[in-house]
This record gives C-alpha cells, sequence and structure tokens, in this order.
C-alpha cells in the first residue's frame, strides 16, 4: 500500500493461527478476535517470547491497519489480481472458494502464488518481490496476453516457481 497499490489482506482458515511457544502449540483465535486482543493475550502470556518473535511487531502493525483479521471467504468484494503466499491457500482460494461460487459477471481474477516461507526475513524479501510484480503488471499494455510471459521472467530472475490461474466471478 505505500507504493500506491489497493491491498487488503486476508485469512483462509477456519481459525487464526499464530505462532506459540512451540511448533505443536499455536496461539488460535476466532475471526471474530481484534488484533488488540490478541496483543494483549499474547503480552499476558508471554511478553519476551513474543516480542522476540516479532508477532507483538505484527499484531501493533496490524491493528493500525484494521481491528481484526478477515477471512477470505466472507468476503464479497471483486478483485483483478489475488495473490497467495502458500500453495494450501493457493488451492483454498482456487478450489474451495472462487472455483465454487456461481459465475455472475464473469470478470477475470489472476490468482498467483509466491511461496514464501512464514519467518520475518523470508516475508520482508516476499513483500520485495510481490511489489516488483505487481509494478511490472501494471505497466503492462495487455496484462491477460503479457502475464505468463511476465511470471516465467519472475521465476528465473527469482529463482521460485509461481502458480497462476485465471478465475471468474
Amino acid at each position: 500500500s505505500k507504493r500506491g497499490f489497493s491491498v487488503r489482506s486476508f485469512g483462509t482458515g477456519t481459525h487464526v493461527k499464530l505462532p506459540g511457544p512451540a511448533p505443536d502449540k499455536p496461539n488460535v483465535y476466532d475471526f471474530k478476535t481484534t488484533y488488540d486482543q490478541m496483543y494483549n493475550d499474547l503480552l499476558r502470556k508471554d511478553k519476551e517470547l513474543y516480542t522476540q518473535n516479532g508477532i507483538l511487531h505484527m499484531l501493533d502493525r496490524n491493528k493500525r491497519i484494521k481491528p481484526r483479521p478477515e477471512r477470505f471467504q466472507n468476503c464479497k468484494d471483486v478483485f483483478d489480481l489475488i495473490l497467495t503466499c502458500e500453495e494450501r491457500v493457493y488451492d483454498q482460494v482456487v478450489e474451495a472458494d472462487l472455483n465454487s461460487r456461481e459465475q455472475e459477471t464473469c470478470q477475470p481474477v489472476h490468482v498467483i502464488n509466491v511461496d514464501i516461507q512464514d519467518n520475518h526475513e523470508e516475508a520482508t524479501l516476499g513483500a520485495f518481490l510481490i511489489c516488483e510484480l505487481c509494478q511490472c503488471i501494471q505497466h503492462t499494455e495487455d496484462m491477460e496476453n503479457e502475464i505468463d510471459e511476465l511470471l516465467q521472467e519472475f521465476e528465473e530472475k527469482s529463482g521460485r516457481t509461481f502458480l497462476h490461474t485465471v478465475c471468474f466471478y
């Protein structure tokens, strides 16, 4: 959004899961839980741990953007481009949501997955890569005809593989 793009962020699961004290002990919240409530809960549980792993900083940033997480399946807005950062989420968005909706307008939406490991460093690098990708897409004259070639160039440049499909509203 700092680069002028209209950006929204969603979860796709049944609950919001944040890292906990161990990989098999995540902190699980309902989508109705505010970022402020999550922040205060983790502060109470273990301020040092959640400060050190960056979760409190992330929640602090998130609560300045919107009050609580949003679930993609509950959103009826129309998008031109949907980016996911994990293949499992890509599959959920494409199969469980977009392809199961009844097509009304036949407006296309491009869904692209860029696999990004769920840690602060990879998320930062991934954000720059996604931003650069969006800037390139924005400057294409004909996105429909140029996007496959553009994604191939990004795969070669970044060493990552991208999944891409077109769905319709």
